[in-house]
């Protein structure tokens, strides 16, 4: 299988390497026998763009807005059928493509770099980076999502232009790399990983981590993880959610007549009050869970089931079937507080099951609506 491939790097103030990482790119291609253009997407100040263009690449002049900006830019410009992304900064050495080329050949449409699998020149990765940060994010990630693979901030990575535009990157600045990860994964697109040579920076350069201060690191950690658990409902919002639902009704129903003594353990309204906050609290996680899925649009079939279960008049009819025997139950403690002149000396149990009814009755009304109007704009989009 032949194609033209774009490499389609970022540059931010790096006149002193960009003349040679595009020497390097054009080697890389002739190397794999593959014909391509290099593209410079340059938010610089130097003469970054000026070395670029000399150097045979074209260059595209955007504002510095981040590195996941910088490819959603460039987007719209690219002329290759497969897209090959880096550092312009020689710390992946683009002599070395040719197991890119080759995988996207053989039909892969994601095809992700792997330092740990190819080689780290001594000095070239900072221990914290290499020994914790990196392991510890493609754990989560994989643990996550079901995927295998041992480097997700590698920045060398290709796929197709069709792959590229289906992900739809959003995330402007650093975490990006695990948007296009994690997204690739849910998108079920034919993934392959293939080893890359990781080299230290050239003398007389500053790393951009470095540039920013020591806090950097742990700023694009963060914001990898934020993005995980944004795409990422299942784990932390619908599992807990339904768990803590299914126990919070289990344990309101148990005691709907009153206490339970079981052995030696007596469960009474403190149990009851227990069960209606972890039925409540359960109920929310888990319909902001099934939102977040809905809005990502990474799981289509789910999108289609939900919108054929989750109508407005399905909704409403569920929250008039809750809300009917949840007042109910509470007029009854109504109609007894006002018999007794406004005082009581108890409260039943079966009052407070009925607010619970009462509260997921709203919930239940609230999520449909707002499902709706999401899925309105989803749709217009």
């Amino acid at each position: 299988m032949s194609g033209f491939l774009s490499i389609v790097v970022p540059c931010l103030n790096e006149e002193l390497v960009v003349g040679e990482f595009v020497d390097w790119c054009f080697e890389g291609m002739r190397a794999a026998d593959v014909e391509g253009e290099v593209m410079i997407i340059d938010s610089s100040t130097d003469r970054s763009p000026e070395i670029a263009e000399e150097h045979g690449a074209r260059v595209l002049r955007v504002p510095k807005r981040g590195l996941g900006r910088a490819y959603i830019d460039a987007l719209p410009d690219i002329k290759g059928d497969w897209v090959l992304m880096g550092d312009s900064d020689l710390t992946y050495d683009f002599r070395q493509l040719a197991p890119f080329v080759e995988s996207l050949r053989s039909g892969h449409e994601f095809v992700m770099g792997s330092r740990f699998r190819g080689s780290i020149e001594p000095g070239a990765m900072p221990r914290l980076h290499q020994f914790f940060g990196t392991p510890v994010t493609t754990w989560i990630l994989n643990r996550l999502y079901g995927t295998r693979f041992t480097d997700i901030h590698c920045g060398m990575r290709a796929m197709t232009l069709d792959a590229l535009r289906r992900i739809d990157l959003t995330s402007q600045g650093w975490e990006y790399a695990s948007e296009m990860v994690l997204k690739a994964a849910r998108l079920k697109l034919d993934i392959d990983e293939v080893p890359v040579r990781f080299l230290k920076d050239r003398e007389g350069r500053e790393s951009h981590h470095r540039r920013t201060g020591w806090y950097s690191p742990w700023v694009a950690g963060w914001d990898n993880l934020k993005v995980m658990m944004l795409y990422a409902p299942e784990p932390f919002l619908i599992a807990p959610g339904l768990a803590a639902l299914v126990i919070g009704l289990l344990l309101s129903l148990l005691l709907i007549a009153g206490p339970v003594t079981i052995g030696s353990v007596q469960l009474s309204l403190n149990a009851l009050l227990l069960g209606v906050v972890l039925a409540t609290i359960g109920y929310s996680a888990l319909q902001l869970g099934v939102l977040a899925k809905a809005e990502s649009g990474l799981d289509p079939g789910f999108t289609r089931r939900l919108r054929r279960v989750a109508t407005f008049n399905r909704g409403s009819a569920l929250a008039l079937m809750l809300a009917v025997p949840g007042v109910a139950l509470d007029a009854i403690l109504v109609a007894r507080w006002i018999s007794n002149g406004f005082e009581l000396s108890s409260i039943d149990h079966s009052a407070v099951f009925g607010l619970l009814l009462i509260l997921l009755a709203f919930q239940t009304f609230a999520f449909t609506l707002l499902y709706q109007i999401v899925e309105s704009r989803r749709t217009s989009r």
